[in-house]
């Protein structure tokens, strides 16, 4: 038997034996779906209970400040620190509980967005205000320096201040204590092609913009950094850093929540960072 028959032998019975193994389609589908479903009902019992923590957890809260106040009677000294510690441990489970429930909302789709007019400076300011203490309790520094050039424009301030406010959490975490952290925000031109039909891709390459139509907003810190290598997979669902020694508390969804909450704006989000340089968080929002 020559080579050449030898290996057209072979070729088809390689590709007799790949045909074989090879899954149905509609075994594939089939299993697709009963994943998605199992998916839907995980997330559906998961978002249930935590529901059913917030009641008892919110209870628990108020007779710890209720103690704290001091009006059910004096505390010593040993006191009044292990109703400190017992506050932060209830303040951080609330807090994992509405991660989780806010994920599970984006999640099912659930999550509706209410654009208004309004003024992106007062928006920023006021999460700053929110979050000034917390910074300063930590040794960190926190600027913001409202930009003039930024005009008022619709878009949920209640949505953007639940982004930052997340941002700025994972700043405060990850920068060593005397650190700095800066909030700015400008205007921007967005050239949106990446997913625009290519009609439209053409009409807005015959079209230059000339004024800005988006907002850019960056969260930058004098943390650690992040290794290049995890600049997309940081929004995922639940991720951590493999073997980071500066590991803070949380479940992984901060940053998915972000994400998933910047491109419901219409946005999208992207990071900049190097191993000991900080790292620095954009977001845009069309204006």
């Amino acid at each position: 038997m020559s080579e050449a028959v030898e290996a057209g032998l072979k070729t088809t019975q390689t590709k007799t034996v790949m045909q074989d193994a090879a899954p149905d389609a509609a075994e594939v589908v089939e299993q697709y779906t009963r994943l998605r479903d199992r998916y839907a009902r995980t997330t559906t019992a998961l978002s249930s209970a935590a529901h059913d923590l917030k009641t008892p957890l919110a209870i628990l809260n108020g007779y710890i400040e209720l103690l704290r106040s001091e009006k059910l009677g004096g505390l010593n000294d040993r006191q009044r620190e292990v109703l400190r510690d017992m506050h932060s441990s209830g303040r951080r489970l609330e807090h994992f509980i509405q991660d989780f429930l806010t994920f599970s909302v984006l999640e099912t789709g659930e999550m509706k967005m209410r654009f208004t007019e309004n003024d992106m400076n007062a928006c920023l300011s006021e999460v700053c205000q929110l979050w000034s203490n917390r910074f300063q309790e930590k040794g960190l520094a926190l600027y913001f320096l409202g930009n003039e050039k930024l005009s008022p424009f619709p878009f949920d301030s209640a949505k953007v201040q639940r982004v930052i406010s997340n941002l700025l959490e994972n700043a405060s975490k990850y920068t060593p204590s005397g650190g700095t952290v800066w909030l700015h925000a400008e205007p921007y031109m967005w050239e949106r092609r990446g997913g625009d039909p290519q009609s439209v891709q053409s009409e807005r390459r015959q079209r230059t913009l000339t004024s800005p139509n988006a907002v850019k907003v960056s969260v930058a810190d004098t943390g650690p950094g992040i290794p290049a290598e995890y600049h997309l997979e940081v929004f995922d669902d639940f991720f951590r850093l493999p073997d980071n020694e500066n590991q803070a508390d949380g479940m992984g969804l901060g940053l998915s929540i972000v994400r998933r909450l910047v491109i419901a704006m219409g946005g999208k989000i992207w990071v900049e960072s190097e191993l000991g340089k900080g790292s620095k968080f954009f977001f845009t929002i069309p204006i």
